[in-house]
């Protein structure tokens, strides 16, 4: 792995989404103070193109940045490699159908980057190319992200945990009632997004999370 001495790292806890479409009509950028104010880990944008002009994401993450940084919270862009840096963000997260992770280290070395992952090979590759940490799921069935693959189950979530070394984050279809079996199974971040995000109190609804797993 790079030397993350420059930027944070993946930080262990609850890592949030945002996403307006889930938000019950907040913006990402309302969205994104409550999150903070609710003592969220770590924060990804994660937008479309086909859905929010890319004019609008700029303006929005340079906001977020705002926010973020005033709380020491880590801010990642989602695909858009450009937005992440003219925000400042402290990484980018890429898929398998994205931008490969050794491109954006050339383009980026300073960037945290994190690696979406679905199979064993996946997660090889993804640490081989010097990813700073890893996406594993989803663990349950979601239909929050569009074109997702199958449930990957506990199954790759447990050869992660015994196999590699690197940081990565559960996702994937998480919510109250089964964070609890994932963080019992080596997940030190666990992602959820519509549990959160589409909370009626953002605040409440992180802090009653924390306590299922023991925080």
């Amino acid at each position: 792995m790079t030397d993350q001495s420059d930027r944070p790292g993946l930080p262990k806890g609850i890592y949030g989404i945002l996403g307006e479409a889930f938000s019950l009509g907040r913006s990402n950028v309302e969205t994104a103070r409550l999150l903070v104010d609710g003592g969220i880990d770590i924060l990804q944008y994660r937008e479309k193109a086909h859905k929010k002009d890319r004019r609008d994401m700029l303006a929005e993450c340079r906001e977020i940045r705002k926010i973020t940084a005033g709380a020491g919270v880590p801010f990642i862009v989602n695909d858009f490699l450009d937005i992440a840096l003219m925000v400042g963000a402290d990484g980018v997260h890429v898929g398998q159908e994205d931008l490969p992770v050794t491109a954006v280290k050339q383009l980026a070395p300073d960037l945290m980057v994190g690696c979406s992952t679905h199979t064993p090979e996946q997660a090889a590759r993804a640490v081989e190319d010097g990813a700073d940490y890893i996406g594993v799921g989803p663990v349950f069935t979601t239909q929050t992200k569009e074109d997702v693959c199958d449930a990957v189950g506990f199954e790759y979530l447990d050869h992660v945990v015994a196999t590699h070394s690197i940081p990565f984050v559960a996702i994937g279809g998480i919510k109250r009632n089964n964070i609890k079996a994932v963080a019992d199974r080596g997940a030190a971040t666990i992602c959820l997004v519509t549990e959160i995000i589409s909370a009626p109190d953002i605040k409440e609804r992180i802090k009653e999370l924390r306590n299922i797993i023991g925080e």
